[in-house]
């Protein structure tokens, strides 16, 4: 029976639902030594422009580029400069004091996400929810909502967290069944999410990496990717972690009020044609005991 008056689905989401992106006060760490002090509204962009790109500034082309050594978030553009002002009258003494201060926070341990993670990992997705089109969800879900998606994850694939020394989330990565049929069973999909001044610090590739080691010890065969267009920066990490684009969905999803095309990214993780054996759907804990030991060794 159809019904007198249809049934609406969801509205578009406009260009305007999309939040102010915050403003940035941050200090890098140049190849010389140095310390340079600024404010910007897109930390990953800026950082770029640093170390070679467009619009870099000239104190640290002169200096050779850098690192990022501290960064704060203010809600206005206002704040980060007066921030900025301080940092850059501080004595030499007091910058280096708080670049090490930084440093030890942000220096990230991986470790296996579990329910008492769902709040951190619940507010860091919601912040692309609201400032991002690396997700095409609308509204963010609840932390009990959350809370039930890290369980659920656990029971085919790995959730996997990275700390800050003072116990902050710095990042996520986490992978799902790519499709529910029967033949899709040897595929996955893979999340990351990184806080936005954990940018250029390798987190990501961390997570991914023993992310990865453990999807292969429980025999998964394929690791896909959706990346959502433009975003150039995720294209190439994805490219740097040895994924090939596959395809491409033009005008697939709306949001922030604009279509948007959407990469498939793939790395096959047991290549060849033979038959597969089962996949062990609870990760093996010896599997991921060695790759977040892998994850957390210290470079030499």
């Amino acid at each position: 029976m159809i019904p007198e008056t249809p049934a609406l689905g969801i509205a578009p989401s406009a260009a305007g639902d999309r939040l102010p992106a915050p403003a940035w006060a941050y200090m890098l760490r140049c190849a010389d030594g140095s310390l340079y002090s600024g404010w910007t509204n897109d930390l990953a962009r800026r950082l770029k422009a640093h170390n070679g790109g467009a619009h870099g500034d000239r104190y640290t082309r002169a200096h050779g580029g850098g690192t990022l050594a501290y960064a704060q978030r203010f809600d206005t553009k206002g704040e980060a400069m007066r921030r900025e002002a301080g940092l850059k009258r501080l004595p030499k003494a007091d910058k280096e004091a708080l670049a090490a201060r930084w440093l030890a926070d942000n220096t990230a341990t991986l470790r296996a996400a579990g329910p008492q993670d769902a709040a951190a990992v619940n507010e860091l997705y919601c912040w692309y929810v609201r400032h991002s089109t690396a997700t095409f969800q609308y509204g963010c879900p609840t932390v009990a909502e959350t809370r039930a998606e890290i369980e659920t994850v656990w029971q085919r694939a790995p959730f996997l967290a990275a700390v800050g020394g003072d116990g902050h989330l710095m990042g996520y990565a986490c992978a799902h069944p790519w499709h529910t049929r029967e033949a899709y069973a040897w595929d996955v999909e893979l999340t990351v999410y990184c806080a936005p001044d954990a940018v250029g610090r390798g987190v990501g590739r961390r997570l991914y990496t023993a992310l990865l080691d453990i999807l292969k010890a429980q025999g998964y065969c394929n690791a896909l990717a959706l990346v959502a267009r433009p975003n150039p920066a995720s294209a190439a990490f994805h490219k740097a972690m040895g994924f090939a684009r596959i395809g491409r969905e033009p005008r697939t999803g709306y949001k922030f009020g604009r279509w948007l095309d959407l990469d498939t990214w793939l790395l096959p993780l047991r290549p060849g044609d033979a038959p597969p054996a089962p996949v062990t759907l609870t990760p093996p804990a010896e599997a991921v005991a060695r790759a977040l030991a892998a994850a957390n060794r210290p470079k030499e």
